[in-house]
């Protein structure tokens, strides 16, 4: 922390010594001749690091090796660490501050130095990097907990945390203040400066901007439902009530048009495989999008098969050649999609909130959105569906059936008006989940708070009696190299926990009891 510090009052002193004016090209123009760091290039490294792209290794420990495995959607036939790992809930800490570190030196600093140089000089650019720090640091506070956010970039230390409370309010006070600049920027009519630093597909389109951040918002609405229900149900039908609304369509999805780092991982080095629960779900449902998620086993041909996550693992041969992820799935970096969109404002429409629709034909929508999205078929037949459930699972690598379970959900697809809101929000989670493929820190974050889609407990649990295997991980313990360089600072986050800085210990959204 304390070199992330010191790099930040280079940059800024860097920014400080030239005047800025209006003009875009004046802002990147250092009129010394001397080199500086641009807009372009802040915003660069932004991108490549919400989702580190290159190199793989530190997206594999930045998210697949925690996140990616304890949603459910992914699981490993590698024994690291002697057997002893994230899979087996032994958190490990030179892995897991790889999803802490990157935000703050690579995107968190950024977005610092772009509020510095633009904030009172060319708000689109500071706009555009309030929507990037939230889509950060959500991911950060919804794996640690507290963090450092309002007190960023001081230059002080020790540098205390924001609990997840004070961050999850100042994130939507950041949205609002992104969305209403856009907004307004668009009904003036003027035209849109982003383009020299957009590298999404959205290549600078503000419309395309707000009804992201606002369906950003919605997500982070929904998060909450169960500890701040009030303020959940305000934040989300602000999102939906705004004159440019929600991301609807999948020509509005945000992505990266860069290979997402788990193909490397998948095929390249074959450290990730389909998860049991894939397998279960989508072979149980018959799923269309089974083939566009996965490729067929070596092992097996004509088959898809998944690894269970928590196993003891012999060698990594045994299930190396199960299922990989498909060629179309890692072809790009999605951060959010129409069908999730559709999913979270069926879910608020179940709760009595104003989405636009009954929840029934909301989640129908997300549905079929998602199916469009992965050019999948038979959408209406699938939604008809009400009897097929998630299978039994079976792990057909040789001396593995100790692996074997039962299916742990009997929910189907078709909606059935007649169904408790429990029943009904598995549904809901449960396709969300299927479609939200393959962002498994999204997908962990709603199984956390949710529980659904259930997922098969570890086998193995190496924790040292700390994280329950029912339950799973909760949260990552704070970094050590957090706690080598700021001490203090690490003390007053674990002092607005609820509980010990361990992978037990809920956050604060993360509560028992009932959704509803």
């Amino acid at each position: 922390m304390k070199k992330q510090f010191i790099k930040i009052v280079i940059v800024v002193a860097v920014f400080n010594l030239f005047s800025c004016t209006e003009d875009f090209e004046a802002i990147n123009t250092n009129s010394t001749g001397q080199s500086e760091i641009t807009l372009p290039d802040l915003f660069k490294g932004i991108y490549s690091n919400i989702v580190i792209a290159k190199p793989e290794w530190q997206y594999q420990l930045q998210q697949n090796l925690n996140a990616d495995l304890w949603s459910g959607y992914m699981a490993t036939p590698t024994g690291f660490a002697g057997g002893s790992n994230n899979s087996t809930y032994n958190l490990i800490d030179g892995w897991n501050d790889f999803a802490w570190a990157p935000t703050y030196k690579n995107i968190i600093a950024f977005t610092d130095a772009i509020e510095r140089k633009t904030k009172n000089v060319q708000n689109d650019f500071y706009a555009l990097s309030l929507l990037l720090k939230v889509q950060a640091m959500h991911k950060v506070t919804d794996t640690f907990g507290p963090a450092v956010y309002s007190q960023y970039g001081t230059g002080v230390l020790p540098v205390s945390y924001d609990s997840q409370e004070e961050i999850y309010n100042a994130m939507f006070t950041d949205l609002e203040t992104a969305i209403t600049h856009l907004t307004n920027k668009i009904q003036s009519g003027e035209p849109s400066n982003l383009a020299g630093v957009d590298k999404t597909v959205y290549a600078g389109d503000m419309t395309k901007w707000v009804k992201f951040g606002n369906s950003l918002r919605l997500r982070l609405a929904m998060r909450i439902t169960k500890i701040n229900p009030v303020l959940a149900k305000t934040e989300a039908e602000k999102s939906f009530a705004h004159t440019i609304g929600v991301i609807t369509e999948n020509n509005e999805i945000l992505s990266l048009n860069i290979p997402h780092p788990v193909g490397v991982i998948s095929e390249g080095w074959k450290d990730i495989r389909m998860s049991a629960d894939m397998e279960s779900i989508l072979v149980g449902y018959s799923d269309p999008r089974l083939s566009k998620y996965f490729k067929e086993s070596v092992q097996f041909p004509t088959e898809y098969k998944g690894v269970r996550t928590g196993i003891n693992i012999i060698s990594k041969s045994d299930h190396q050649d199960f299922s990989g992820l498909s060629d179309e799935i890692v072809s790009k970096i999605t951060f959010m999609t129409a069908a999730e969109v559709y999913f979270l404002r069926a879910e608020g429409a179940l709760r009595g909130w104003n989405m636009g629709g009954i929840s029934q034909l909301l989640y129908e929508e997300g549905v079929k959105k998602s199916f469009e999205q992965h050019a999948a078929t038979n959408a209406t037949a699938y939604l008809a569906d009400n009897s097929s459930v998630p299978t039994n699972y079976v792990d057909t690598a040789p001396g593995y059936a100790v692996n074997n379970t039962n299916a742990v959900s009997t929910i189907t697809i078709e909606w059935n008006d007649i169904d408790t809101n429990e029943l009904k929000l598995e549904r809901i989670i449960t396709q969300k989940w299927i479609a939200c493929f393959p962002d498994g820190q999204e997908a962990w974050s709603e199984h956390r708070r949710t529980g659904y889609p259930k997922l098969f407990p570890v086998i193995k649990n190496t924790s040292g009696g700390i994280i329950d295997s029912n339950l799973g991980v909760r949260r990552i313990n704070f970094p050590i190299s957090e706690v080598n360089a700021n001490a203090a600072g690490v003390a007053s986050g674990v002092s607005k926990l609820n509980g010990p800085d361990n992978g037990a210990t809920r956050l604060w959204w993360d509560t028992t009891g009932s959704n509803f």
